[in-house]
This record gives structure tokens, sequence and C-alpha cells, in this order.
């Protein structure tokens, strides 16, 4: 299967005429990565805001939901599962908990730590959102050429374990 070209062809033209003793072959594989990323972000975001979600606060109602019943978990839980800083953190509860789909509560083990609680608000959105995105994510897999799906899940599996690796698990 040929390719047609892209703009990132043009541009490594340019590289090639002004650099030829450089191999930048991988430029272009990794700015169409960057680009393609951009994109998908783009499309994912839409389907959160007309729910009035951010990626953010999607993330945190859907560690929630995947908790299970009683859709509870202290802060630093939610930190740990979203890898957030703690102040972070905080802000997308505060947002929640403005919008009614969250509430604090003390935490009877620990009165020194809140518990998080999805609201039946939140529950309603968080479901409402995840069918509207898993719609949306099969749409965007289908753009992936028949076939190629798991070739191109094994390849983003394998570069994202070593890159993991590399970087001492970051």
């Amino acid at each position: 299967m040929t390719s047609e070209p892209d703009s990132m062809d043009a541009v490594m033209e340019q590289w090639r005429r002004e650099r030829p003793d450089l191999d930048l072959a991988p430029l272009g594989l990794f700015a169409r990565l960057v680009q393609v990323t951009k994109l998908l972000e783009e499309a994912v975001e839409r389907v959160f805001a007309r729910h009035g979600l951010r990626q953010g606060e999607f993330d945190v109602l859907a560690a929630l939901r995947r908790a299970g019943s009683p859709y509870t978990m202290i802060p630093s839980e939610l930190s740990a599962v979203l890898r957030l800083s703690r102040a972070g953190m905080t802000n997308r509860l505060d947002r929640l908990e403005a919008a009614g789909f969250v509430e604090r509560s003390l935490d009877p083990a620990d009165r020194r730590s809140f518990r998080i609680a999805l609201t039946a608000e939140g529950r309603r959105v968080i479901d409402a959102t995840l069918a509207d995105h898993a719609a949306n994510l099969h749409r965007l897999a289908a753009l992936v050429p028949p076939g190629e799906a798991g070739a191109l899940d094994r390849v983003l599996r394998s570069m994202l374990r070593d890159l993991k690796g590399d970087l001492g698990g970051a």
C-alpha cells in the first residue's frame, strides 16, 4: 500500500536538501504521531465538552466509577491512579464538587482525610459521557486500516513499555 504525500513529506524533503548528512527519517514518524495525538485529543475533548467535562474531570469520574460500588476513594488513591499531584487533584475535585458530581466526607477510618464519592448525578454524567466516548473511540479506530489495529496496538504497547523503562517508569 502506497501512502499519499502529506505536509510532513515536504518538510522531510527540505531537511534532506539542507542536511543530507543526517538521517531524519524518525522525524517524520514522530511528527505525524504528535499530529495524530493532537487531533485525537481534540476529538475526545469535544465529546467531554458536550457533557460539561474536561479530560481531567472525566478521568476522576471514570476512576471513581471503575472503583465499583460505593464509588468512593480517598484523594491520595485518586492522585496515584491518575498520576496527578495532590494540588492538581484538589482543583479537579473542587470543580467536580461545585458541579454536584462528587461529594467529600470525612474518612471514618482517618479523620485527617476525606473520602470522595460519586453522586447520583456524577454517576449519570460519567455513564452518559462514557457511552458517547466509547462510540467516538470506535469511530476514530475505524480510521485505522482494516487488519492493522492489532499491529498498531502491539507497536505502541512495546514503545510505551520501552520508553517507561528508559525514563525510569515515568
